[in-house]
């Protein structure tokens, strides 16, 4: 423990963060970006604002949130007079997102918030158009379905397509991670791969078909042909070793076929 640090102490948010120092990397990862000057971007954590330079000569609004009070002090004085930035002294966790209006994110997250933040913003009903966020490379695979779909890869895909925009190097950050990290890039898909009235269906299907597999929902006969029309050619295939499209294909056999509807 640091000797700087009381006993019982919760150090600050930014302490568990690592933080991109290098303007160079900044500006190259920021250009691979849709980024423009008619988009409102949100920043979640901009910490010591290095990324948020960028934003706001390239976007029309930013909006960021910061949790940790030292560093919001610090921001608001270095933007002080900056007309196209606002920025929230709050848990982003709790942070409204805006509810029809259409905008982005980017940001370089602490990873232990990553799965919740992700969570956040992947369900809510007005979800971004693009988010660029920072994360492990490991996270970022699970949340891709590599190397095998889990749920949380299948409750994403229906609505975003995700690919990896940049590899980072470690000496990129400071301090430096012990982990390969990676900027992952999302797209909402317009339309959804899965309908608004059939979301509750799906989601049930593939939470139970992973835990019990097809049969509870699938005859033999049925599940035979689902298998075919999805192009399963092992029977004995487990749930994880599907492909994101041939779910897809599984659940439209068991959303047509055994509950009848179109």
């Amino acid at each position: 423990m640091p000797q700087n640090r009381k006993k019982g102490t919760t150090p600050p948010i930014w302490v568990s963060q690592n933080f991109l120092t290098s303007y160079k990397i900044i500006n190259r990862i920021i250009r691979r970006t849709t980024l423009n000057k008619d988009d409102h971007v949100i920043e979640i954590g901009p910490g010591k604002g290095h990324i948020t330079g960028f934003l706001i000569k390239r976007c029309r609004k930013v909006s960021a949130i910061e949790i940790d009070g030292r560093l919001y002090n610090r921001l608001t004085a270095k933007f002080k007079d900056v007309k196209n930035i606002r920025i929230y002294h709050q848990d982003f966790m709790k942070w409204k997102l805006p509810q029809s209006e259409d905008y982005k994110v980017f940001s370089n997250i602490p990873f232990c918030f990553t799965t919740d933040i992700m969570r956040k913003l992947t369900e809510c009903k007005n979800a971004p158009s693009e988010a660029w966020l920072t994360m492990e490379k490991g996270a970022a695979k699970r949340f891709m379905g590599k190397p095998s779909e889990s749920l949380r890869s299948l409750l994403i895909k229906p609505r975003f397509d995700l690919d990896i925009a940049y590899y980072f190097s470690r000496e990129d950050f400071h301090p430096k991670p012990g982990v390969d990290v990676v900027l992952l890039h999302l797209k909402k898909k317009s339309p959804p791969d899965i309908p608004a009235n059939q979301w509750f269906a799906y989601e049930q299907f593939v939470s139970k078909a992973l835990k019990y597999g097809f049969r509870c929902f699938f005859t033999s006969k049925q599940l035979s042909r689902a298998f075919r029309q999805a192009g399963v050619q092992n029977k004995n295939i487990t749930p994880t070793e599907i492909l994101y499209v041939q779910w897809l294909c599984l659940f439209r056999c068991y959303w047509e076929h055994v509950l009848g509807r179109k």
